[in-house]
C-alpha cells in the first residue's frame, strides 16, 4: 500500500476527501496515440482486491461512491454531527438540512436560505431528526460542472451528465433524463446480477463443503493419532515386558550355569584333595616306611588308590558361556504385540549334523541337485534358529580349482538347505562345513551322470491303436498280432498286458529311456511313432 501510495505522490496525483476509491473506472476521452505513451498507474481496490487503473485524469477521474459518501454521512449523523461543516460556507457545524437543494447549513446560512426568493418555501429539517434515516439524498454534481447537478444520460458515452455537459463535450450525442433510462440499464444489472448470485450459492455450497471436509479431516486425523498414541503406547509397554522377560531369562540362565559350575567346582575339588591325600600318603609310605610298614600297608593303599582311580570326572567344564541374543527372531505375543527378540543358548556340534536328501549322492548334469543340512547340538538336540556360518563346497575330483557355484538357503529353523548344478558328468566331493569343522558325514562323494534321456517313441497300450492300424509299426516290447501285424496288440503274443514305452518297453511313464541304436531284438525293431 504504501508502495502504491509513493507512486501516486510521484506522480502528481492528490486523494480527496470527499473521494472515495472504487471498483469501476470510468476514463475521459482522450488521444490513443497519448494514452500509450503515458504508463499506466494501477491500484488495488481495498473490498475486493482487484486492480483498477488510474484514468488519465488521475483519482479525481475515479468514479465515486456515492453509496459510501451516504455511509459516512449517516454514520456523522449518529455522532452528534461531529465533524459536518455547512456546504455553503464551509466553516460553521450543520445544524439543518435543506431537502430540497439537498445541502447541509449552518444556523446562519439557513436563514439567509430562508430570506431568497427562490428557496424560501424550501423544507428544511433539523440535523437530529435525520439520525433515523437509513438514505439521506445529496445531490451528486457534475464533476467538469461543480455548480451542475448530473440529471441527464449519454447513452452513446454510456455516463451520467449534466445540461452543460450535453451542450457542449457531448453535443449531439443521444441522452434522456436518467428517471426514464434507469429501468432499461436497471433491468440488465438486475440480469447480470441473477446471473452472478447461483456462482455466489455454488461458491458457498463449495466453501461449506471444503469446511465440512476439513473438519472431518480434522477429527479423522485426530482419531488416526489417538490410535496411533493407543498403538505405540502398547506397544511400548510389550517391549518393555519383553525386555523384562528376557533380562530375567538371561539372569535365570547366568544363576543356573554358575550353580552347575560351582557344584562341579566342588566336585572336582573334594576329588583333588582326596588324590593328593592318597598320593601324599602313598609317597611318604614308599620313601620313609620300612619294607614291613609298607607290605602291611599295600592292601589298604592299594585299595584306596584303584578307588580313587576308578573315579570318573570331566576334565571340561559341564557348561560353556555361549550366550546369544538373535534380535530378528520371532518370540511370539505379548499383550497381544508380535515381539522379536530370543536368548539362545544352544551351540551348534558339527559332530551332531546330519545331512538328508536324494540327491546327498548322485545327481544329473545341468540340472540342479540339493540336499538338507541338519544342524544339532552336542546333547543330539536339533537347532530350533538358523544363522550358522554354513560353508559348501562342491569340486570336481579331476578339477579341483573349479568348485561348483553353490547356493546355502537358510530356513531359520535350524535346517539349511544346499543347492548346486553340475555342468558336466564325473564325481564330485562335497565338503560341508560349520566354524571351519566337518559336518557328520562330510567330505563325501556325488556322482553326476549324464542328463536324463527322454523317450522318442510313443506310451501307449498297442501299435495297433497308437499307429491307426499301421501293420509294419513294431514295438521294443517284441508283441506281435495275426493278420500280418508285425507290432503288438491287446491279449496277443508278446503284449505285456499294460501301457509302455514303444521304445524301450519300460512301464514307468516318467521315467529314463534306455534304447540305444545297438541293441538286440526286441529293441532294434522300429518304434511306433506317435500321430
Amino acid at each position: 500500500m504504501w508502495t502504491l501510495l509513493s507512486l501516486l505522490d510521484d506522480s502528481d496525483v492528490t486523494l480527496e476527501d470527499d473521494m472515495a476509491p472504487n471498483c469501476e473506472t470510468r476514463p475521459f476521452r482522450t488521444d490513443p496515440e497519448l494514452c500509450s505513451l503515458q504508463p499506466q498507474i494501477g491500484i488495488l481496490c481495498p473490498v475486493c482486491d482487484a486492480q483498477v487503473d488510474l484514468p488519465l485524469g488521475g483519482v479525481k477521474a475515479l468514479t465515486v461512491d456515492h453509496l459510501a459518501m451516504n455511509d459516512v454521512l449517516l454514520e456523522n449523523l449518529r455522532g452528534e454531527g461531529q465533524g459536518l461543516v455547512c456546504d455553503l460556507c464551509s466553516d460553521r457545524e450543520v445544524e439543518k438540512r435543506c431537502q430540497t437543494c439537498k445541502a447541509n447549513l449552518c444556523h446562519f446560512c439557513c436563514q439567509a436560505h430562508r430570506r431568497q426568493k427562490k428557496t424560501t418555501y424550501h423544507t428544511m429539517v433539523d440535523l437530529k431528526d435525520l439520525k433515523g434515516y437509513s438514505q439521506v439524498g445529496k445531490p451528486i454534481l457534475c464533476p467538469s460542472h461543480p455548480a451542475e447537478e448530473l440529471r441527464l444520460f449519454c447513452e452513446l458515452c454510456d455516463r451520467p451528465v449534466c445540461r452543460d455537459c450535453v451542450v457542449g463535450e457531448h453535443r449531439e450525442h443521444p441522452y434522456d433524463f436518467t428517471s426514464n433510462v434507469i429501468h432499461k440499464h436497471g433491468d440488465s444489472v438486475r440480469e447480470l446480477l441473477q446471473e452472478t448470485q447461483p456462482h455466489v450459492e455454488a461458491l458457498e455450497d463449495a466453501l461449506a463443503q471444503i469446511k465440512s471436509v476439513n473438519n472431518a479431516l480434522q477429527e479423522r486425523v485426530e482419531t488416526v493419532a489417538a490410535d496411533v498414541r493407543t498403538f505405540s503406547e502398547g506397544y511400548i509397554k510389550a517391549i518393555k515386558e519383553h525386555r523384562d522377560k528376557l533380562l530375567q531369562q538371561l539372569d535365570d540362565i547366568r544363576i543356573q550355569r554358575e550353580t552347575a559350575l560351582q557344584l562341579q567346582k566342588a566336585q572336582l575339588e573334594q576329588l583333588l584333595a582326596d588324590m593328593r591325600t592318597g598320593v601324599e600318603f602313598t609317597e611318604h609310605l614308599l620313601t620313609s616306611g620300612s619294607d614291613l610298614e609298607i607290605l602291611i600297608t599295600k592292601g589298604v593303599v592299594v585299595e584306596r588308590l584303584r578307588k580313587l582311580n576308578k573315579v570318573e570326572y570331566s576334565a571340561r567344564p559341564g557348561v560353556n558361556h555361549k550366550i546369544c541374543f538373535s534380535p530378528q527372531e520371532k518370540a511370539g505375543q505379548c499383550q497381544g504385540y508380535e515381539v522379536y527378540g530370543a536368548i539362545n543358548t544352544q551351540e551348534v556340534d558339527p559332530a551332531q549334523c546330519v545331512l538328508q536328501g536324494e540327491d546327498l549322492h548322485r545327481a544329473r548334469e545341468k540340472q540342479t541337485a540339493s540336499f538338507t543340512l541338519f544342524c544339532k547340538d552336542a546333547s543330539g538336540q536339533r537347532m530350533g534358529r538358523g544363522g550358522d556360518n554354513v560353508h559348501v563346497e562342491v569340486v570336481p575330483k579331476d578339477k579341483k580349482d573349479s568348485p561348483i557355484r553353490t547356493v546355502v538357503q537358510d530356513n531359520k529353523d535350524g535346517s539349511y538347505r544346499v543347492s548346486y548344478t553340475p555342468k558336466e558328468p564325473g564325481v564330485y566331493t562335497v565338503w560341508v562345513c560349520i566354524r571351519e569343522q566337518h559336518v557328520q558325514g562330510s567330505p563325501f562323494n556325488v556322482t553326476v551322470r549324464r542328463k536324463h534321456r527322454p523317450h522318442p517313441g510313443v506310451f501307449h497300450c498297442c501299435t495297433f491303436c497308437s499307429s491307426g492300424g499301421q501293420k509294419a509299426a513294431r514295438c521294443a516290447c517284441g508283441g506281435t498280432m495275426p493278420g500280418g501285424y508285425l507290432g503288438c496288440g491287446h491279449g496277443h503274443k508278446g503284449h505285456p498286458g499294460r501301457p509302455h514305452w514303444s521304445c524301450c518297453g519300460k512301464f514307468i511313464e516318467k521315467s529314463e529311456c534306455s534304447f540305444t541304436s545297438g541293441q538286440g531284438a526286441p529293441r532294434s525293431l522300429l518304434r511306433t511313432v506317435a500321430l
